[in-house]
């Protein structure tokens, strides 16, 4: 997965000679802010994935959202499907959460000290989610992936890791690791800065193997405090797992002592209510969820059984804290939020929503022969330009699929259509996406699918 990231930041490359009768957008004002960001941030950027590096052209620079359209510094529109990388699921500047982050910030923005909206959100979350008992706030996913693991060495008394590669679980050092050669290795660091003592307590397998977790319960007895997973694998494409295959690692872990994390950063509450977790009624040990429950405001929390979470400082011995967790700005927007989306029929209609934007892409495709699939799941999908009927593991993603991506994306930039600057990346859909805002956009996709494939 690392390498293929890596490739992401690899050259910037000119905006191709047009010739599709469809003129490139002005990005000027964005290229000055740009040029100017890179006297300021590393590569210009505040995250690696928004330097464009695998796509055509510099980044746009953003301005304004509002339901399912963003706007960028030279005036463009587009119809968004990143969705701030899939938090915004009512879409863009949704006036309930703005009401109520302003309600709430008449009041002040940061205390350090508990608030009565801490207790709402999460009586909100846990009235709703038989997954959990108690949950901890953080300030991202990636902190949120951090203080699992910790919490999960903690209460097991054991060392290692196991996690698969194609998953991503942030930025923290025991888990960019990538996998070396053979069925069960030890982590070998994707990134400088992380140690290589770091990495061998993380051992990496590759998804959808059940004999490669077999093994490495064999070699390590007794040793791997926690396996890690996405459950819905969608950092390096959209590698759905079976519902087998998931109460497999269930019931391995089960047997071994050994804590089930479920990463929900991305699929919780986006899937539904209960995420992953739900979809599948498979319970983990631990859960981890990101900026869904603040509205796309910096926030995450880890939760767990009564008895897990007991072992979280101040009542246990596992330290984790932080200034701004529970920030109130963040705690009102996930309360509006999160009750928004427990409305009857919310992800029934949004599910139906974006299958039926998909499967029209997907006739599409077929009908011209070409090697196309679009590969989805509730209110999340991914483009992939292959004629497998599944991928499951990282590996099975071809690399040189990613020019056509670079093209595709290109074409639809220029016609309004806006997703993430990666073909590893996945799109969301929003209750804000309209009828018109889903015909508008399959037809881009139309257009630059016969551009891809049809052009010499």
């Amino acid at each position: 997965m690392f390498d293929s990231i890596k490739k992401i930041f690899s050259s910037e490359d000119d905006l191709p000679v047009n010739t599709t009768g469809k003129p490139n957008i002005s990005r000027e004002k964005s290229a000055e802010l740009y040029a100017k960001a890179k006297t300021y941030f590393p590569g210009g950027v505040n995250s690696p994935v928004r330097a464009f590096k695998s796509v055509y052209g510099t980044p746009l620079f953003i301005e304004k959202g509002d339901g399912s359209h963003i706007w960028d510094a030279d005036g463009n529109e587009f119809i968004d499907f990143c969705c701030s990388w899939g938090p915004l699921i009512l879409g863009h500047n949704n006036a309930k959460v703005r009401e109520k982050v302003i309600e709430v910030m008449q009041n002040g923005m940061s205390f350090g000290a508990p608030t009565a909206l801490e207790n709402e959100l999460a009586e909100l979350i846990l009235k709703n989610n038989k997954f959990v008992e108690k949950l901890r706030f953080v300030s991202s996913g990636t902190e949120a992936v951090m203080s699992a693991i910790r919490l999960a060495r903690g209460y097991t008394k054991r060392d290692k890791i196991l996690k698969f590669e194609g998953c991503y679980h942030g930025h923290t050092d025991a888990l960019l690791v990538k996998a070396g050669s053979g069925l069960v290795t030890f982590g070998e660091t994707s990134s400088a800065g992380v140690p290589k003592a770091f990495a061998d307590e993380t051992i990496v397998v590759s998804l959808n193997d059940t004999e490669a977790l077999k093994k490495a319960f064999e070699e390590f007895n007794d040793q791997i405090a926690a396996v890690i997973i996405e459950p819905i694998p969608a950092n390096n494409g959209l590698l759905l797992q079976s519902k087998e295959y998931l109460q497999f690692l269930r019931e391995i872990c089960t047997q071994n002592g050994t804590l089930l994390i479920f990463d929900e950063v991305i699929s919780g509450f986006r899937i539904g209510f209960e995420g992953a977790a739900g979809l599948y009624q498979i319970k983990p040990d631990i859960l981890t969820y990101g900026k869904i429950i603040g509205g796309g405001l910096p926030v995450g929390c880890y939760g767990s059984s009564d008895e897990i979470m007991g072992s979280v400082s101040p009542d246990g011995p596992v330290y984790q804290g932080g200034t701004l967790s529970g920030n109130p700005v963040a705690m009102a927007a996930g309360i509006a939020q999160l009750t928004e989306v427990l409305r009857m029929g919310f992800y029934r209609d949004l599910a139906n929503k974006t299958e039926e934007f998909t499967a029209s892409i997907q006739r599409f495709a077929s009908a011209r022969s070409y090697k196309f699939k679009v590969f989805t799941i509730g209110s999340m999908f991914w483009f992939a330009f292959t004629d497998k009927e599944t991928i499951t593991r990282a590996e099975e993603i071809d690399p040189a699929s990613m020019d056509k991506f670079k093209v595709m994306h290109h074409e639809l930039i220029n016609r309004g259509v806006y997703f993430g600057p990666s073909g590893y990346e996945v799109g969301f859909i929003s209750s804000a996406h309209t009828k018109v805002d889903l015909e508008r956009a399959k037809r881009a996709i139309f257009d630059s699918l016969d551009l891809v494939f049809n052009t010499k």
